[in-house]
């Protein structure tokens, strides 16, 4: 007899940031994006790969072998279930990436643009090679002689040769083995003299591989072979231990012993003999919950999100200039513009450079007393610093709630906070148990003995860097009302153990999942009365399960619900009975889609909010999180025009979850390119 078939209410969320990355790896094969942006996503899969095994696969994997089900964390699958699923999934994905990366190195090679290994090198390059390798990679190789009983450090996310060195004579036959770690202070592609049109690239494992002659010419060796691998280790810091040790000291101890975590992964050449893979699965001490992937001759491709630009402009995205903020001047006062009125930035169609200049005129006003800001991801060189420390210069009372957790982005975080804490900024370093995600700015100025506030709440990251490649809303506002409880957000960070209450602002971990219900609540009441009513959801993630039950709950009741979702998605939209009323999109394209913002139709009188939390249980409950609200009905107009616009991209725009798992939306009517024309609109708006 047959089972009856149980349909599921939730999707695990694993599996379902596989189908994301699933989505990246599309853009790598859509032959509308340019040759080298393809070539960049394969890295970006590569990478996105590399932070889920790290993070995500890590844990299920301590799942697994505490010998607890996780039934109930994962919806159902056992961590060991779910741990076989995974990796069978990935060995999939990965050969796809192979297949695609191919691909387009034959469309390269019709541009003129030819990959040369170690067995192709011609005539014209072996001088150049051979310099190349003398003065720049021989001094910075580590190249070790290894053995099966020998302790060997392979660091996390690092590429190695595992180099097998044979000896066959009459009188002796022996095997010895090494490892070299390729360099990650060096190129990783290595650009060689052009020949008339033809232009040629070298991965620098290939040139390693070139130059063997000269690395092991201690012996004479009848072959000497090469096969790549990469170790990918559990990246959870150890945040336990000596409390007499500072919080920067724990994450520095933490974030270096991440490097020799315990595995999650080996990827390895496909073509590596069985004795040599043997013996580093022995050194690793890998087991049955470790995920063992094969792969191709080159790994560590996410490399390719720096491939190089060449000569080919043609090749990749156009450079698009940020479009003008009416009312706003790069050359002007920000702050007596922010004065008068409210103004949305939304990067990358707006330039970053807006609130730089804000933050910058801050440190120089003479009114201007105090600057308060939570920072949890700055770029490498960051403006964003640079103001800070030149406002405390100025006689200015700065206030910095810096994120040391933010995951792969410690060590930077900490250089700054180092710099920040001797130039005399005033640091708060976390609150025990919650990070601090919240995007918040506050800016006091005592004007003829009154203080006046003006500030900026994002959705974004106050990073340069990923500013010119993810979208993000920025409000700049003089709303006293919403400052005033900004103002809340940082007293609470400065004295976690007093509550504060707020009319305005929605805060996590202690209000979120309650504000949201109640609006939702609203919806469902305003189906009822034959009001107008619906949710517009835009999301990087959603997996929290009490936040999708409510949604099917509205659902349920006739509250029709859009959603566009990035990332992970474990709501299933379009299930009769339980989430008939709920579509889902997601959109993948040059840009990488960050923001969250919450709709509600509110019978036709909009309850709109910017936020920096996803409807994730970690953004719900464990983080600091803070959403705006959006009065100013031109800029709700705005946000909403940009939502329909996205809304109805039919180029770029997959369904999830679904039975057409990341299919294309089918173009109807003439093509629709979201972010091409939100380019469009804002630029439109620039010049009435």
């Amino acid at each position: 007899m047959n089972k009856k078939y149980i349909q599921p209410r939730f999707i695990n969320r694993e599996l379902s940031w596989l189908d994301f990355n699933a989505r990246v790896l599309q853009e790598a094969a859509h032959r509308n994006v340019p040759l080298l942006d393809r070539l960049r996503f394969i890295g970006i899969f590569s990478n996105n790969l590399d932070e889920f095994f790290q993070v995500r696969y890590a844990t299920v994997q301590r799942i697994a072998q505490s010998e607890k089900t996780g039934k109930k964390i994962f919806g159902g699958e056992s961590a060991t279930e779910l741990l076989k699923m995974i990796t069978q999934k990935v060995i999939g994905q990965q050969k796809e990436s192979t297949k695609i990366l191919r691909g387009i190195e034959k469309e390269l090679e019709k541009e003129q643009i030819y990959f040369v290994n170690e067995n192709h090198v011609l005539d014209e390059h072996k001088v150049f090679l051979k310099e190349y390798f003398i003065q720049k990679v021989s001094p910075a190789l580590m190249t070790i002689m290894i053995s099966e009983n020998q302790n060997q450090d392979f660091s996390d996310n690092q590429s190695f040769l595992a180099v097998k060195l044979s000896i066959e004579s009459k009188e002796v036959s022996q095997n010895q083995f090494a490892l070299i770690e390729i360099p990650k202070e060096l190129d990783r592609f290595i650009v060689l003299p052009q020949l008339g049109e033809k232009q040629y690239v070298m991965f620098l494992d290939d040139l390693i591989r070139y130059h063997f002659h000269l690395i092991f010419n201690f012996n004479e060796f009848s072959s000497i072979t090469s096969h790549m691998i990469k170790v990918t280790r559990d990246a959870e810091l150890d945040m336990e231990g000596d409390v007499s040790k500072s919080y920067i000291n724990k994450i520095v101890k933490s974030v270096r012993e991440r490097i020799l975590a315990e595995p999650v992964r080996l990827v390895y050449d496909i073509d590596i003999p069985l004795d040599t893979l043997n013996l580093v699965k022995d050194i690793l001490g890998m087991d049955s919950t470790d995920s063992l992937i094969p792969g191709g001759r080159y790994h560590h491709r996410r490399d390719y999100m720096n491939f190089p630009n060449l000569k080919n402009t043609d090749l990749q995205y156009d450079k698009v200039d940020p479009v003008n903020i009416p009312g706003l001047s790069l050359e002007k006062s920000i702050i007596k513009a922010v004065d008068k009125k409210d103004f949305l930035l939304y990067t990358p169609y707006h330039s970053f450079s807006y609130l730089i200049k804000f933050l910058r005129e801050a440190a120089l006003d003479p009114e201007v007393t105090t600057i308060k800001i939570t920072i949890y991801r700055l770029s490498k060189l960051s403006n964003v610093a640079s103001a800070l420390i030149n406002a405390v210069k100025n006689g200015k009372k700065v206030l910095v709630q810096i994120e040391l957790q933010a995951r792969f982005d410690e060590t930077n975080n900490i250089i700054y906070a180092e710099k920040m804490e001797a130039s005399g900024v005033q640091l708060i370093f976390g609150i025990p148990g919650l990070k601090v995600h919240s995007k918040i700015g506050l800016i006091e100025k005592t004007v003829n003995g009154k203080k006046k506030r003006y500030g900026f709440i994002s959705t974004g990251n106050f990073n340069e860097d990923t500013a010119k490649i993810y979208t993000d809303y920025t409000l700049l506002t003089s709303n006293q009302k919403i400052l005033k409880e900004v103002n809340k957000v940082f007293n609470f960070l400065q004295v976690h153990y007093k509550l504060k209450k707020y009319k305005h602002l929605i805060v996590s971990p202690h209000y979120t999942n309650n504000s949201v219900v109640r609006l939702i609540n609203k919806e469902i009441e305003n189906h009822k009365a034959g009001l107008n009513s619906g949710i517009r959801l835009k999301l990087n993630a959603i997996t929290n399960f009490k936040m999708i039950e409510k949604l099917y709950e509205a659902s349920c009741e006739g509250v029709p619900i859009k959603m566009i979702v990035r990332g992970i998605c474990c709501l299933i939209p379009g299930v009769k009975g339980m989430s008939e009323n709920i579509e889902v999109i997601s959109i993948v394209d040059k840009y990488l889609e960050h923001p969250r913002v919450y709709i509600f139709e509110n019978n036709d009188s909009h309850k709109v909010y910017l936020s920096s939390a996803d409807f994730m249980t970690r953004n719900i409950e464990n983080r600091v999180e803070v959403a705006v609200p959006i009065y100013d009905t031109i800029l709700q107009e705005e946000i909403l025009d940009v939502f329909e616009i996205t809304w109805n991209d039919n180029v770029k725009a997959r369904r999830i979850n679904g039975p057409e798992q990341n299919i294309f939306v089918k173009v109807k009517g003439n093509e629709t390119r979201s972010q091409w024309k939100i380019h469009d609109y804002y630029y439109e708006k620039s010049n009435k």
